[in-house]
C-alpha cells in the first residue's frame, strides 16, 4: 500500500510517499480502507517538533529521538471495513467507519488496522467520508475541554473562543452553542462570515484592537491556538472563571463518548465539520505547506482513496 512517511523533523519536504506493507489485522482487529483523513496541527506539531527547547527535547523522548518513531502520521480517518479479525464482533465487512488514532498516528495511509476497541464507530449516516474525518480532530479537542467547564451543566454562561477559525474553534464555537453558551469569537475580520455561521453572538477582530481590552467578563476563556496565557486574560474572567488552552500541560484524551457526542450532533444538524481545503494524498507536501501557514480556517483534508 502506499503511505506518506515522515523521514526526518523538519520541513514539508521531509516527508515521501512510499510503498510500504498492508498491515495483516489480529484476531481483535479490523482492517479499514481509508478513504479520508486530515492534517491537523498534531501533525505538523510532530513534524516540526514545534515547541521550546523543553519541548522539543520531550517531544523527541515521546515520538523518537531523530524521527518519529511511527514515521506514518495522520491522527483521524474514515474508511471501509475491508476485513475483520474473528474476535470481532462490532463490525462487518463493508461497514463504513470512522475513528481517532491519537498518539499511535497511522492514517497518512491507504489501510490501518484497528483493534475493536479503540475510539471507532460507524460514521454519521448523513456525513461524507471527508466530513466523517473532519469532525475528529478539533471536535474531540473541544469536546474535552468544553465537558472540563461548567458549560454543559448551566446555560447562558459567557465563553471566549481564541483562535476561533482553528479545527478546535470551529469545534469549540459550535458544541459551546449547542450547550446554550453565549459565545464571544476572537479571529481576523477576515473569518467574521465563518464564525457568525457557525453560531457566535459576538466577535472581536484580533487584527482591529487588543482582544484583552474588552470590557466583557467571560465565565471561560478557551485559547484553541496555544497562543495566549492565563496571565494575559485573568481580568476578562468572572469570579471563579476558568481558562483552559491546547498549549497546557493538559492532553485533550480520546474517548468513545466525545466519538458518539460528534456522530449525534452531526446527524441531527447541528455540527459544521468546517471542510476548508481537500488535497489528494500525492499532495500531501502543499497540504502541509497549508497548515504551516496558520490561514487555514477549519480543517485540511487528505483523500486517500476513491
Amino acid at each position: 500500500m502506499e503511505a506518506v512517511i515522515c523521514e526526518a523533523y523538519g520541513s514539508p519536504d521531509v516527508l515521501k510517499i512510499l510503498k510500504v506493507n498492508k498491515p495483516n489485522p489480529k484476531s481483535d482487529e479490523i482492517l479499514v480502507r481509508i478513504l479520508a483523513s486530515a492534517v491537523n496541527s498534531g501533525d505538523v506539531a510532530v513534524r516540526t517538533l514545534k515547541g521550546n527547547l523543553f519541548q522539543k527535547i520531550t517531544m523527541k523522548f515521546i515520538f523518537g529521538w531523530s524521527k518519529p518513531r511511527n514515521p506514518i502520521l495522520g491522527t483521524v480517518y474514515a474508511g471501509i471495513v475491508e476485513q475483520v479479525g474473528s474476535d470481532v464482533k462490532s463490525f462487518k465487512i463493508g461497514d463504513e467507519v470512522f475513528g481517532l488514532r491519537g498518539f499511535k498516528f497511522g492514517t497518512h495511509a491507504e489501510y490501518v488496522a484497528i483493534k475493536e476497541s479503540s475510539i471507532v464507530a460507524h460514521k454519521p449516516i448523513n456525513a461524507t467520508f471527508e466530513e466523517a474525518a473532519a469532525l475528529l480532530f478539533g471536535g474531540q479537542t473541544a469536546h474535552y475541554f468544553i465537558h472540563k467547564s461548567n458549560i454543559p451543566k448551566v446555560s447562558g454562561l459567557n465563553i471566549m473562543v481564541y483562535g476561533a477559525t482553528s479545527s478546535v474553534g470551529t469545534a469549540a464555537i459550535q458544541i459551546a452553542k449547542y450547550y446554550g453558551a453565549v459565545v464571544t469569537a476572537v479571529c481576523s475580520d477576515y473569518s467574521e462570515d465563518l464564525v457568525l455561521k457557525l453560531g457566535a453572538d459576538k466577535v472581536i477582530f484580533y487584527n482591529r484592537s487588543d482582544f484583552t481590552q474588552t470590557n466583557e467578563k467571560y465565565n471561560v476563556i478557551f485559547d484553541t491556538v496555544g497562543k495566549v496565557s492565563k496571565k494575559q486574560c485573568t481580568h476578562l474572567l468572572k469570579n471563579n472563571g476558568q481558562f483552559y488552552s491546547v498549549a497546557g500541560l493538559e492532553y485533550a484524551k480520546e474517548s468513545m463518548v466525545q466519538i458518539a457526542f460528534l456522530k449525534e450532533i452531526f446527524e441531527m444538524g447541528n455540527y459544521n465539520s468546517c471542510i476548508d481545503r481537500i488535497y489528494i494524498l500525492n499532495d500531501i507536501i502543499e497540504a502541509h505547506r497549508y497548515v504551516d501557514t496558520g490561514k487555514k480556517r477549519g480543517n485540511v483534508v487528505l483523500k486517500i482513496n476513491s
